[in-house]
């Protein structure tokens, strides 16, 4: 039996995207290049991007997107605030400080969003910043971020902000339209339901054009890969090609199933779903429910918990869950996306029962 992937990526997904990567693709070959030119601009309809942003897919993880954004926007001169409440907050911060570029951070409790005043606060008494870098839902916690508010003080203080929309890019509604945002980066195997393998970056087109150079890198140079897409159609090194076959397939299903709008619907539900049953099974959700995303969700362990036979119980009941990953807490986590849907859920809650029982005997 395939297990149902409850994690933030890789996750289940629809067999009509794991046909998707059956055929092979010369990618040199018109057909698909015209296939990564129907990635880019998908890419850029689930944000409404088209008219301001450009999209420049990469080949790896999303975390390959973030190290080849922060090394093509960042120049040497600037100066980066990253605002952090979870692991990958801090996982930004690595890779720039890594890169040699100057950082900064702010920092909140894992259990606390982002508060836009005190960004506020720091970009007034810091005019060298240059960017600022957010997190859009942590998933560290599943923390949900206020990525408007963030946009806001950020544009209105003259400075460009940098976000990780990885666990939120194809649910939660992003419109570059209206939304002051220089970068938007994310990957295949998370909301848009691919497999892993491509990151993306959704960019400010006068702000990439400005980036000329700036890379140290040259496979991870985005404004060199935009100006190849642009002059050719083709990406500069080998692209994983079965890999944006699938994703393409995901996107015009995306598409198929409503949009990010009927998207977040079902993933919604699945929380719900899931929360009930929790509740029931008298576990406790780390988080304020206000402050929840209904992306994945971090549960405390309980009392004498045993974290490994209740990952093996589920997973013999077709259930793969992930570990925590908080600093001050023992927890596990269960991811909500993918191609499932609340009777997933129900389902999962009859495991959880019996694993439950098994986790915490003694």
């Amino acid at each position: 039996m395939t297990p149902l992937l409850l994690t933030p990526g890789p996750l289940t997904t629809d067999p009509a995207v794991r046909r998707a990567m059956l055929d092979d693709w010369g990618s040199r070959d018109p057909a698909f290049i015209a296939l990564t030119a129907e990635l880019r601009r998908r890419l850029l309809d689930v944000a409404n991007g088209g008219e301001t942003h450009v999209a420049v897919p990469i080949q790896g993880s999303g975390t390959y997107a973030l190290e080849a954004a922060a090394g093509t926007l960042l120049g040497a001169d600037d100066r980066l605030l990253v605002l952090i409440n979870g692991a990958y907050g801090e996982r930004m911060a690595a890779i720039a400080t890594r890169l040699g570029r100057a950082v900064e951070t702010l920092r909140w409790d894992e259990n606390e969003p982002v508060d836009a005043t005190v960004v506020a606060a720091r970009l007034a008494a810091d005019p060298a910043i240059t960017h600022v870098a957010l997190v859009h839902v942590e998933t560290t916690t599943g923390l949900l971020n206020p990525l408007e508010e963030v946009a806001r003080v950020v544009a209105d203080a003259g400075r460009l902000l940098i976000v990780d929309a990885m666990a939120s890019f194809g649910a939660l509604p992003i419109d570059l339209s209206t939304l002051p945002v220089a970068a938007i980066l994310a990957s295949s195997n998370k909301c848009l339901e691919g497999t892993p393998g491509l990151g993306f970056a959704l960019i400010d087109r006068a702000v990439l054009e400005g980036c000329a150079g700036q890379s140290a890198s040259m496979s991870l140079d985005l404004h060199a890969q935009w100006r190849g897409f642009e002059a050719n159609g083709q990406w500069r090194f080998t692209p994983p090609v079965q890999v944006v076959a699938a994703l393409v397939e995901a996107l015009r299903r995306l598409e198929a199933e409503g949009g990010s709008t009927a998207r977040l619907a079902r993933y919604t539900a699945n929380l719900a779903t899931l929360l009930r049953g929790t509740d029931a099974l008298g576990l406790d959700l780390y988080l304020d429910r206000p402050f929840q995303a209904p992306i994945i969700a971090t549960f405390r362990s309980p009392d004498r918990f045993d974290f490994t036979t209740f990952y093996d119980a589920l997973a013999a009941a077709g259930f793969v869950i992930y570990p925590g990953k908080l600093t001050k807490a023992e927890s596990f986590r269960i991811g909500c996306i993918g191609a499932i849907g609340p009777a997933d859920f129900d389902r999962l809650v009859t495991a959880m029962r019996s694993a439950l029982a098994a986790a915490t005997q003694g």
